[in-house]
């Protein structure tokens, strides 16, 4: 079986979509040697990517940037369709919600939530007309629909009126280089970005989704209704419609709490996340959840908003609060900070939690889909 894989999100430094494309490619060569995977993109990819792929020396896992005469923004209708017709692969994934408008080969694409439809005023409004005129269009093109959790796979069924037999949930899982750090190499990284010792967590894209400014209020609580002065630190890249919540930094109860380090590598990553007192995910909708899954691969203790897709990919491992509620996130801050036997609890199955999901078995499970697509008459 020769398989065409989305290489698109890995042009560009990684967020949730490009960790899942990559870990799903090499997860898949690893696991299926007889077959052959082409990362398919036409934008060159990170250097960073190729760096790591060279490295893994899967000599069935190859990259492609083809050349075509149309415009990288008419890729998925003339430029992908063109190069399937001349390619030899058998089936296409789309990693990232799209596949080729025009493409006789099978397909299958990966829907990793609908938070566009669902809570268009967290997006730009462009990108909310372009996925309401594309998403539907997609999933009718896929032969199989793979979603990361089951909550996504219901919404998929119910909003998008796909058929239940369609959708298959394939859970993702924590990166294999995400485990407790030596203290000795995390305090250098911190020292490095300016974190103190007490500190608390948050990491992801700034966008209205994560629901920062909760975060925010139930941190300000926390200074002005009890004697704890940790700094709160805030990893990730500035995403979209952010403005007036980094403006209201600037008029927080102590700004200078607040550390804003930007995106950062995994290694730095993997520093805050293995000596953070507690890591806070208050989003108010999610697919899956890399984040506190991975700070809890590291140890963290984990307060997590209260929604399907969070519960189901957390289990019971972490601190579950209303995301709107500042005044109850508040109070189970301060509730980990005070007692360490319950902040040990947490950490121990956290990290229990974690080790359940691997990347073999999340390429499986794909692979039994793949092969299920390829059994279907055409």
């Amino acid at each position: 079986m020769r398989v065409g894989l989305d290489g698109y999100p890995l042009a560009e430094p990684r967020t949730g979509v490009g960790h899942y494309t990559l870990e799903l490619a090499r997860a898949l060569a690893a696991n299926s040697q007889s077959d052959r995977f082409e990362l398919i993109s036409p934008a060159p990819l990170d250097p960073a990517v190729l760096q790591e792929l060279d490295h893994a020396r899967l000599t069935n896992l190859c990259v492609t940037n083809p050349r075509s005469n149309s415009m990288r923004r008419r890729w998925w209708a003339v430029g992908l369709p063109l190069y399937a017709r001349r390619g030899s692969f058998d089936l296409f994934h789309g990693t990232n919600f799209e596949v080729p408008l025009w493409n006789s080969r099978r397909n299958v694409v990966t829907v990793h939530d609908l938070s566009v439809m669902l809570h268009p005023q967290t997006h730009r409004s462009r990108l909310v007309r372009r996925a309401r005129r594309r998403l539907p269009l997609n999933v009718r093109l896929a032969d199989r629909i793979i979603t990361p959790t089951e909550s996504v796979r219901r919404e998929v069924c119910e909003y998008l009126g796909v058929e239940p037999a369609k959708v298959t949930a394939v859970h993702s899982a924590p990166r294999a280089g995400f485990q407790p750090m030596p203290a000795a190499e995390r305090a250098r990284i911190r020292n490095q970005l300016g974190v103190e010792d007490e500190f608390l967590l948050f990491v992801g894209t700034l966008e209205p989704r994560k629901n920062l400014p909760t975060l925010l209020k139930a941190f300000e609580k926390v200074l002005c209704d009890t004697t704890w002065r940790p700094q709160l630190v805030i990893a990730g890249g500035e995403g979209w419609l952010m403005d007036e919540f980094l403006a209201s930094l600037k008029d927080s109860v102590d700004s200078k709490r607040v550390r804003l380090t930007g995106y950062l590598p995994d290694t730095h990553l993997c520093a805050l996340y293995s000596s953070c007192r507690v890591f806070i995910y208050p989003s108010v909708y999610e697919g899956f959840g890399f984040p506190p899954l991975e700070a809890m691969a590291c140890g963290a203790a984990v307060i997590a908003s209260r929604i399907e897709a969070l519960q189901e990919t957390l289990g019971g491992a972490a601190c579950f609060i209303d995301p709107l509620d500042a005044e109850a996130l508040a109070a189970n801050i301060v509730e980990l900070l005070e007692d360490e036997a319950r902040r040990m609890e947490i950490s121990s199955k956290g990290r229990q939690q974690a080790s359940s999901f691997s990347w073999d078995a999340t390429a499986r499970r794909t692979l039994d889909v793949y092969r299920e697509v390829m059994s279907l008459k055409k």
